[in-house]
């Protein structure tokens, strides 16, 4: 039973995992890869901790560490990715031209210019 819920949890951490791989490959600009890149640490990375913690028992070596690592990446991973997006913004890197356009963005520069 406990064996077939880590293999269960280790395959959807992999399906996560190759899913967002595809993605940072396949999307068309820098703010798309960002949030598949991000899919795939979190969402890649949290099955696969929990089923080692399931394996293992929250009380061992392992466990505990894997706990924590997994309380970690729920923080600072979707951190960390809108950080990474706001510096690209802030740098000026142009977003896909399929985009939806940056109405509050527009709405400044005119502002400024007028």
């Amino acid at each position: 039973m406990i064996e077939g819920l880590v293999i269960g949890l280790v395959a959807l951490g992999f399906l996560f995992s190759l899913s967002g791989a595809v993605g940072i490959v396949r999307m068309p600009d820098v703010y798309c890869r960002i949030q598949c890149s991000s899919k795939s640490v979190t969402m890649g990375a949290i099955p696969t901790l929990v089923a080692l913690v399931i394996a293992e028992g929250p009380v061992s070596t392992y466990g505990s560490r894997a706990l924590v690592v997994a309380g970690l990446l729920v923080i600072l991973s979707p951190t960390a990715s809108h950080a990474l997006a706001r510096a690209a913004y802030k740098a000026g890197v142009p977003m896909w031209a399929g985009a939806m356009r940056d109405e509050p963005h527009d709405q400044t520069s005119t502002k400024e210019a007028g």
